[in-house]
């Protein structure tokens, strides 16, 4: 979050000085490592590897009989439906003072922070707890209607540019508004959300949700990094998460999608800087246009430079039909680097103090962070290295598929260019 917000709630990411790792060791390294696996992977990885959502090893039948059970669904939808309650609740009576109110920090923290270990780990989780789509079904069975009947069919060409425009306006909340801790702000912009998905699943079914709830789309790009996972026949299996990455769907506004959580993410880190704080103080437009400048900017970069690299690869390898959404997938594992060596910090000091409060304590002090700042600094190098180069075996994969095999190697050079752009970018928000 930018520096105008509450200090219970600013990001947990330090600067320099706080980070005792080398500069040239961490360029040096991150280089090294996404050149040589490069490297690797065109002399070993000659065929696609990767098999979508047609592998994994099942889970035992009861396993699977109470994820599917009616009574397990029913107490999530419940769980999330309560947790709504919750936070709507404190938003309208509780004090407008993040100190003493757990909504901002459930809203920024546990929900939207903790969505990314809790996707990782469980897979598309935010499906089964979305309150907006239980709140939707028991609209529907109050009126005796069928929750996937539509009065317009969902139009294939929308694909994911909801959940785009969605999350954009989320972060632009977080990042750029005016007092975005404030009750009086995330009760308005909860609100506003809740009507437009309701008015767009009354039209469409709730089959919306997948594509249009800016949350659930989120939690479902994330989730293909999840070790647990569903084959195409529904059963619950253990899997290679690579292989949950290579099924991704590659809608429209996928590309847009990814690059808003990228863009986003990095705009966050630059936010903290002296420069960047001294320019939203001086800058004769106002904060807040000039943060939501700083912020299209980010997103418009790192969609630029992807689009760049793709339209490279397509004319290098010479056939390649859609280059945007064919490789929109290796951003992915990019995009959960960047998320946990930015939200670490936050997420296991912001989190427990968030939950005290809501026990009813007030003015809680955070736990210390359970890493020093050399551990933090590692893991944050190796959150975003990690991330690159599971893009770039990614992306090899799918240029293996793709393109000819004369042409699968240097079909793929624009994408290793830009997976180091990012990476040196990335590392440079960390240590400058």
């Amino acid at each position: 979050m930018t520096a105008s917000t509450p200090a219970g709630l600013a990001h947990g990411v330090g600067s320099q000085h706080d980070l005792p790792i080398s500069p040239f060791y961490a360029y040096a390294g991150a280089f090294t490592a996404l050149f040589v696996s490069f490297l690797a992977l065109g002399l070993l990885w000659s065929t696609s590897r990767f098999h979508g959502d047609r592998t994994g090893l099942p889970l035992p039948a009861p396993l699977q009989r109470l994820a599917d059970a009616r009574a397990t669904r029913t107490a999530l939808r419940g769980l999330g439906l309560a947790a709504a309650l919750f936070v709507a609740l404190h938003l309208l009576f509780g004090p407008d003072d993040p100190d003493r109110n757990p909504a901002p920090g459930a809203v920024y923290v546990l929900f939207w922070v903790g969505l990314v270990p809790a996707s990782l780990l469980l897979g598309p989780v935010w499906r089964l707890l979305n309150p907006l789509r239980a709140a939707y079904a028991l609209a529907c069975r109050a009126v005796r209607r069928d929750p996937a009947a539509a009065y317009r069919p969902l139009p294939a060409r929308l694909g994911l540019w909801p959940a785009a425009l969605g999350l954009f306006f989320f972060t632009w909340l977080e990042l750029a508004a005016p007092e975005p801790a404030s009750t009086t702000t995330l009760l308005t912009f909860l609100a506003v959300y809740a009507v437009l998905q309701l008015a767009a699943a009354a039209r469409h079914g709730d089959q919306w949700f997948a594509r249009g709830d800016a949350f659930e789309a989120y939690s479902t790009l994330l989730a293909r990094l999840s070790p647990l996972g569903r084959r195409g026949d529904g059963r619950l299996v253990l899997r290679n998460p690579l292989h949950g990455l290579d099924a991704t769907e590659p809608a429209p506004g996928l590309v847009a999608t990814v690059c808003v959580m990228l863009g986003s993410t990095a705009y966050d880190g630059f936010s903290d800087s002296p420069s960047w704080i001294t320019t939203l103080q001086t800058s004769t437009l106002g904060r807040t246009p000039t943060a939501t400048l700083g912020l299209l900017g980010a997103v418009a970069l790192v969609a630029a430079l992807y689009c760049l690299c793709a339209g490279a690869a397509r004319a290098i390898s010479g056939q390649l039909p859609h280059p945007l959404t064919s490789f929109a997938h290796s951003l992915v594992p990019i995009a959960l680097g960047y998320l946990v060596a930015h939200y670490f910090t936050l997420f296991v000091t912001e989190g427990p103090r968030t939950v005290i409060v809501a026990s009813g304590t007030d003015n809680a002090v955070p736990p210390e962070p359970p890493l020093g700042p050399g551990g933090l600094a590692t893991l944050q190098v190796v959150a975003i290295v990690t991330g690159h180069i599971l893009g770039v075996i990614a992306a090899h994969d799918r240029s293996v598929r793709l393109f000819p095999p004369a042409r699968a190697v240097a079909g793929q050079l624009p994408l290793l260019a830009l997976m180091i752009m990012y990476t040196l970018g990335g590392l440079g928000l960390l240590l400058a």
